[in-house]
């Protein structure tokens, strides 16, 4: 049994944090933005600073600055271990939007990854459909509906943690949405970024992993043409729409009682291969809030990692269980963020290809 077996995550699955809505002040952007170019399998230098950039597009880093100490809340004392920690894009358990799966049954999604998954601390996946037989579809383009019987082979895969903050967890309305909670539950994997109000759409999962406290966020800020998926008082939905005062609330309130924490954000636009200004300064705000390592997605397309303040951001992790449509939608990464014993936290990108519709493959790893 690999180390992930050993611990099986001593915390348990997600408890829900109340109060999680503190209203900041927004901050400005601060801070070099270092970004290297997307160099598959390697870890990027780190880079860090107080320096506002000259414009929103930065060529590749210059000299970094004094690099900072870790965080006094992320500073580990004796007796905690090493983290390893995973993250991907897109993930769709939809057999009509992937035949493959009926071919080869749902393992084939994660048989390419050579046990990845098995040997890490912690993976989070984007959930990128409503995986629920309940509901009918909202009025929208495209409406993927998961199949539950989907998710035993995710979890046999590694997986504790899938992101519902996206724009296809409310494709069949309210009633999936609060039964895919469930559904995932019940193959324990624990759900985020979604619940049947705001306070438990920001909720965290929390876990105990090698002498850490893991607190995992999701927060999808992609809600335009269906607005009406976004979580308020008593209605189910995703966090936290367009509210990012809410996110930076939520991070602080996690930060409060966590070691490390996760953040999954689906924003952006599609097919962009760059992060737009606005999601540099967001992911800057989320770092000085607290967070400690940002995956980022929803442009189906694989975009570069930048390390600020010593904590990497992934801002678009491209696809991954997904089809092939294309070779630069094919084109992909897993996140790796290892996080030593002292409390140090760095990242890279480990290629993949998606070589069959639902079927990523490692390259080079």
């Amino acid at each position: 049994m690999g180390a992930r077996g050993r611990h099986r995550k001593r915390g348990g699955l997600a408890r829900s944090l109340g109060a999680l809505l503190a209203v900041v002040v927004a901050l400005g952007l601060a801070g070099v933005f270092a970004r290297s170019a997307f160099q598959p399998g390697t870890t990027p230098t780190r880079a860090t600073g107080s320096t506002p950039p000259a414009s929103p597009s930065v060529s590749p880093l210059a000299s970094p600055s004094p690099s900072l100490s870790p965080s006094p809340r992320a500073t580990a004392p004796a007796g905690r271990g090493r983290l390893v920690i995973h993250g991907t894009g897109d993930v769709s358990v939809d057999p009509n939007y992937i035949p493959n799966f009926r071919s080869y049954g749902y393992g084939y999604a994660w048989s390419g990854l050579n046990g990845l998954f098995k040997r890490d601390d912690l993976t989070v996946v984007n959930l990128e459909c409503a995986v629920s037989r309940l509901g009918s579809p909202v009025p929208k383009k495209f409406n993927f509906r998961g199949d539950p019987a989907a998710l035993p082979a995710m979890r046999a895969a590694g997986v504790e943690v899938a992101n519902m903050a996206n724009n296809h967890s409310y494709d069949f309305g309210p009633q999936a949405l609060m039964d895919e909670r469930e559904q995932l539950r019940r193959n324990d994997i624990a759900p985020i970024g979604a619940g049947a109000d705001p306070q438990e759409a920001l909720s965290p999962a929390l876990f105990t992993i090698r002498g850490w406290r893991v607190a995992v966020l999701g927060f999808d800020k992609v809600v335009d043409p269906y607005p009406e998926a976004v979580a308020r008082p008593g209605h189910p939905g995703t966090a936290a729409g367009h509210n990012e005062a809410a996110m930076i609330g939520a991070v602080k309130a996690a930060a409060g009682v966590a070691n490390v924490v996760v953040v999954m954000i689906h924003w952006g636009v599609e097919l962009d291969t760059q992060p737009r200004a606005s999601e540099v300064s967001l992911a800057h705000r989320l770092v000085q809030a607290g967070a400690d390592v940002i995956f980022g997605g929803h442009s189906h397309r694989l975009q570069p990692m930048e390390s600020y303040r010593g904590r990497p951001i992934f801002y678009s992790l491209g696809n991954f269980v997904w089809p092939n449509l294309s070779a630069a939608g094919a084109t992909t990464a897993v996140a790796e963020v290892t996080i030593s014993p002292s409390g140090e936290v760095t990242g890279r990108l480990l290629p993949a290809y998606i070589e069959s519709a639902g079927h990523p493959v490692l390259r080079g790893s």
